[in-house]
């Protein structure tokens, strides 16, 4: 006969729980226990006592909705958006904005912690967002059929489930993009299923309708001096900008090196970048189309790799496996890692740091999506001698 099961409590959808939140876990959705059981529930905060009914049950956890907040945190405010809870964008507007900093610092913490083995000491403090709202350059909505009022919806999916949410603006974005909304429901499309892009292009940066910029103007200058501050430190001759859209870090940090490089795969970005390197008169570098996996093994060739930092600011997947052995094989000096998910940044900085090749030296949390469970990072790695425990 085997032993007893771990959890002896019997729970099913449906049921009502009382529980009390003990921490929030990266993604938004608070921890709490019932007897030995973890339930996960969203939009409240550490310490609160709450009653929420079973959405979801598990083997090993389940998932509430929140029904009533018996005990409140002190740190509770009342959302500014009238669509908060029902809409799936934000998961932080119930929070004051002090301790969403805290908290935000404290899960990347956490999580580096248990996905890369490293100590939450590396975690620097979150860098604030100016303005916490209205801040987004760029939202994309979408239309659903509503069989029930029988007309489109137009708005955001749901937090709860693949509908979506009807809404008149976004309180996390640029004014002028709630104008755009206006607009876009005063000439709705034609039909469900389709996605609408609303943004408000940068004034001094020549960017393609569809090409990637940075989200929150006000916070840039904040994110472009973090990276700044670390090439500085390291002194590098040259540079490589990969994944380098429209040339915003190769441009901004051109004067602290010799020579450098973009590589973006998009071609009218890379257009862009040499229109935005020559009206910012920078002259020491170019811009190459293609792949950063592709052109990388060459690029490096050109530059000694000792006197060398490379900036990457892949998709949120995170970069291929392939070029972050051939980093490590390299023995570039430094390396800037620009991120919006620090879970596949933890990921793939343990693979760069693994048998000692590269230090982790700091990680920079910025609050470029204040309001939300997402958060920009930027880490500073180096090389490592081997006379510092490593080699190549």
């Amino acid at each position: 006969m085997t032993g007893a099961p771990e959890n002896t409590i019997e729970l099913v959808p449906g049921q009502k729980v009382q529980l009390t939140i003990h921490d929030i876990a990266f993604g938004g959705e608070g921890v709490a226990r019932y007897h030995d059981f973890v339930v996960f529930v969203p939009f409240v905060l550490v310490g609160e006592e709450v009653e929420a009914e079973l959405v979801e049950v598990k083997k090993r956890f389940a998932r509430g909705k929140l029904l009533q907040i018996l005990k409140p945190s002190s740190h509770r405010v009342q959302p500014l958006c009238p669509y908060f809870g029902d809409c799936g964008g934000c998961q932080y507007q119930h929070i004051d904005y002090p301790t969403q900093l805290e908290m935000k610092r404290k899960q990347v913490a956490d999580l580096f912690q248990r996905v890369g083995g490293f100590s939450p000491e590396v975690v620097a403090p979150i860098v604030p967002n100016p303005q916490p709202y209205g801040y987004r350059n760029r939202i994309m909505i979408r239309s659903q059929w509503d069989k029930f009022k029988q007309g489109l919806n137009i708005g955001f999916i749901r937090a709860d489930n693949r509908l979506v949410v009807d809404i008149q603006e976004c309180k996390i974005a640029e004014p002028e993009l709630s104008d755009q909304i206006q607009n876009v429901r005063a000439n709705p499309p034609p039909k469900g299923g389709i996605k609408v892009v609303l943004r408000k292009m940068p004034s001094d940066w020549d960017v393609p309708r569809d090409s990637f910029f940075q989200n929150n103007f006000f916070l840039l200058p904040k994110l472009i001096e973090v990276v700044r501050e670390c090439v500085a430190d390291n002194r590098s001759k040259f540079l490589i900008d990969a994944y380098c859209g429209v040339g915003f870090f190769g441009i901004e940090l051109a004067d602290l090196v010799e020579s450098f490089v973009g590589v973006e795969v998009d071609p009218p970005a890379i257009k862009s970048a040499r229109r935005n390197a020559a009206n910012k008169n920078r002259t020491n570098g170019e811009f190459l189309v293609g792949t950063t996996e592709a052109l990388l093994p060459d690029i490096l060739k050109r530059f000694q790799p000792q006197q060398t930092t490379i900036v990457l600011d892949p998709p949120r997947v995170g970069c291929p496996k392939e070029s972050l052995e051939l980093l490590r094989k390299t023995g570039i000096s430094q390396i800037i890692y620009v991120s919006c998910h620090p879970a596949t940044l933890a990921r793939d900085l343990n693979i760069l740091c693994s048998e000692g090749v590269f230090e982790l030296r700091k990680v920079v949390p910025v609050d470029m999506f204040s309001q939300t469970q997402h958060v920009e990072c930027v880490a500073d790695l180096r090389l490592r001698s081997e006379g510092e425990g490593g080699s190549l």
